[in-house]
């Protein structure tokens, strides 16, 4: 009973006017972001958290939520129409969507994947309001030492889940670490590493960072690789599968929603796994693997439901510890800090309309991204041929302006100029940005509650070892990183990775 009644007053928040309108704002920018390759959710909302600032905090969340899951959406377009994934985690619909698209079955595979996402993301937010409830009550019984190992545990996962080398994930975990302790020490007053400027003393500004890594760096990124597109629009009228092809889709929607609920919660890259694993797992059951590849629609109603099911149970760690799952939910941890809310199990004590408000608008945002998904593809085609050197100097003077604004402090333009071009030298490097960010963003939190601790148990640094839910965490941190650096593992790793990026 506790539950509907949580859920009424969610729905009761979500419906207002004003949050029905950011939820709409937010899943169409959502749509449109995933749409154009390349900008992608995390570079978007990292430029949009200034404007955040003034807004209320529930409807800053529910905005910047819709246009996560939303660009789930938008991304399986580009990736079936032009066999250019908008969002990494449709990388594995492109195979087979392209493929669908060419032999002039666009249409249905364009609504197989929003059928798949809207299902996948209904039955995501069901478990994140029957889930989150009860982990949010076992975390309340946290002490420091519990939160450092847990904070321990999600850095090694996002190493463990980064692509590439895992010694170049954890150099990132590190400068993440390093940049995150630049400002006042908590408790001693101290600068530290601010180099004698002043306006660094409340440490490095968290928009900049996040905008200059992942939006300024990306845009750089597609500036270089930007290249001609041949657009699939060929039966693109006929929207709505045949009978036997819905029965084709079920099993894989089913199973994809399966795999994304359990892998969207990992730190890392849940998501993106999610989709690889649903895929594998498809082509596996299959009675004719020999279509895959060659337009099979399988390959695109499980990778679909298990991406968008990750991205809405990512949630569950943001809502229930305060631990970030993807670059998108350190974000949203981001966008909780500026509004002066606690990220972690109080949330949902202290501040219960906004944890249900949120959870009851990603319902409304999936119905509404299913409704208005399909008959606008015909804009989002034309949306295709924007060129990216018209695009993206308007995003990055809108950006600066919005960094600006923020403080008012000019440093802050010249750190998101620096981290973008940081972030560019990064990916041609293959260093991987999202575990940097995570780190960045966990590093104050880490340190503080390792210092908290040390305090509490009077420099005793086996309070960390004698407290059993902070030695489990701590053992499984070991287990995971050992496994990582196994041969075998990291060999079935890298080509699990490789296979995803395809």
């Amino acid at each position: 009973m506790d539950l509907l009644a949580n859920l009424a007053m969610g729905f009761s928040v979500a419906s207002s006017i004003a949050n029905l309108g950011f939820c709409l704002i937010g899943v169409i920018l959502g749509t449109l972001i995933g749409v154009l390759p390349g900008i992608g959710a995390t570079a978007t909302i990292a430029m949009l958290l200034p404007i955040t600032f003034q807004l209320e905090p529930v409807s800053s969340l529910i905005m910047l939520a819709g246009i996560y899951y939303g660009a789930q959406y938008g991304g399986s377009t580009t990736a079936i129409l032009i066999n250019m994934p908008g969002e990494s985690s449709s990388a594995v619909t492109a195979i087979d969507g392209y493929q669908m698209a060419r032999k002039g079955r666009a249409g249905t595979a364009l609504a197989t994947a929003a059928l798949g996402s809207f299902f996948a993301g209904s039955v995501a937010t069901f478990l994140v309001a029957l889930f989150a409830p009860p982990l949010t009550a076992v975390a309340l019984q946290f002490g420091a030492a519990e939160y450092f190992s847990l904070m321990v545990l999600g850095l090694v996962m996002s190493v463990a889940l980064a692509h590439g080398s895992v010694i170049k994930a954890l150099a990132m975990v590190v400068l993440g670490l390093l940049l995150g302790i630049v400002g006042t020490d908590i408790y001693t007053g101290t600068p530290r590493f601010t180099m004698g400027i002043t306006q660094f003393a409340d440490g490095l500004n968290f928009v900049a960072v996040a905008i200059g890594v992942f939006g300024f760096a990306e845009i750089l990124r597609n500036l270089e690789d930007e290249h001609e597109r041949e657009v699939m629009t060929r039966n693109i009228n006929r929207l709505f599968p045949s009978r036997a092809e819905f029965r084709e889709m079920v099993g894989p929607i089913l199973r994809g929603t399966g795999i994304g609920s359990v892998l969207g919660i990992l730190p890392g890259g849940g998501a993106i796994l999610a989709s690889f694993a649903s895929y594998t797992m498809e082509k596996k059951l299959s009675k004719t693997p020999e279509e895959f590849g060659r337009g099979a629609l399988a390959g695109v109603a499980g990778p679909e439901s298990a991406n968008n099911a990750g991205a809405q149970t990512s949630f569950i760690p943001l809502l229930t510890l305060g631990i970030p799952a993807n670059p998108v939910m350190a974000l949203m941890i981001g966008a909780m800090i500026i509004q002066g809310i606690v990220p972690g199990p109080s949330v949902v004590t202290d501040q219960p309309q906004l944890f249900w408000g949120i959870i009851a608008s990603m319902w409304i945002g999936n119905l509404m991204l299913v409704v208005l998904n399909l008959p606008l593809i015909g804009l989002w085609v034309k949306l295709l041929t924007v060129p990216y050197y018209v695009l993206f100097p308007i995003i990055m003077a809108m950006s600066g302006i919005g960094v600006y604004s923020v403080n008012g402090n000019p440093y802050d333009l010249f750190a998101v100029a620096f981290f973008g071009l940081l972030g560019y030298v990064m990916s041609k490097l293959r260093f991987e940005p999202a575990p940097l960010l995570l780190g960045f963003v966990l590093g104050p939190l880490l340190e503080e509650n390792l210092r908290r601790a040390m305090i509490l148990s009077r420099g005793d640094p086996t309070t960390f070892l004698t407290r059993p839910i902070s030695a489990g965490l701590l053992v499984v941190s070991l287990i995971v990183m050992v496994l990582v650096f196994l041969p075998q593992i990291r060999k079935r790793r890298e080509e699990v990775f490789t296979e995803s990026d395809a």
